[in-house]
């Protein structure tokens, strides 16, 4: 039969065991913060605060992306003028098109390169050759949105224009109009969206138009940030940032480019 024996700690032997680390302490350990020590505040406060602002921006994202439009729809209602941002060659051909069916008696195609020509884009739509000898403004300034909304700002007073059709892509007409209202707070704009380039409700299976649409809801809140804080795009500070030098080139010949 097998005994158990008890030993007991003496009190040298607690000292011996407190220096080699063997004692529990039953007040827990110095150096982790308590449940209500102010780190463990700090700590739960900063996560449920990412948790908060992750959710909302996955929101704001599905409530931009289920507000663009998935097909074309003519205006309701002629304007004095048409806009025509560039970026893909299917707007310009739609604003052409709307030009020839009468919505407006002008057309400015903005942000043209500086290497095409006018009768380059003319080719691409040769049934409408006579609309661009008297009715087309082909714009080589602008270097982006900042700098479509400038121009057109010029080009809406130097004609004398109060209603303008804009036309765009589905996922930038929201970032255009901004600018827009920004650059031109009193001037009516009539959005025409060109959805023939992508589904924005296929973007949780399609990688490709998933990657487009964040960029464009992220490039969205910071004009939307940046317009709440500036008073003119021409001055701001950010806009020649971002376009390295200015949004609008002052001087450019349409000359050059013919």
């Amino acid at each position: 039969m097998t005994s158990r024996t008890q030993s007991w700690v003496t009190p040298s032997d607690m000292d011996t065991t407190e220096a080699l680390g063997w004692r529990w302490s039953m007040h827990g350990d110095p150096a982790r913060p308590t449940e209500n020590s102010p780190i463990r505040r700090l700590l739960s406060a900063g996560f449920w605060g990412f948790a908060a602002l992750s959710l909302a921006g996955f929101l704001g994202f599905l409530a931009f992306v289920y507000s663009l439009d998935r097909s074309e729809q003519s205006p309701e209602t002629r304007a004095d003028g048409i806009v025509a941002l560039t970026g893909g060659a299917q707007r310009i051909g739609d604003a052409i098109d709307l030009l020839a069916k009468g919505y407006a008696k002008r057309l400015l195609i903005s942000g043209v390169n500086e290497k095409t020509s006018r009768e380059q884009i003319s080719r691409l739509n040769p049934g409408q050759r006579q609309l661009f000898e008297c009715c087309v403004d082909l714009d080589y300034r602008a270097r982006n949105t900042i700098g479509n909304a400038i121009e057109t700002r010029r080009w809406t007073e130097r004609n004398g224009f109060n209603t303008i059709i804009i036309v765009t892509s589905n996922y930038h007409m929201p970032r255009t109009l901004v600018e827009l209202d920004h650059a031109l707070p009193n001037l009516q704009k009539i959005p025409y969206p060109v959805a023939a380039t992508i589904d924005p409700h296929d973007w949780w299976r399609n990688p490709g138009t998933a990657k487009i649409l964040v960029t464009e809801y992220l490039k969205f809140l910071a004009v939307w940030v940046r317009t709440r804080f500036e008073d003119d795009p021409e001055r701001s500070s950010v806009a020649h940032i971002i376009s390295g030098g200015a949004p609008s080139q002052q001087a450019h010949a349409e000359a050059t480019a013919r």
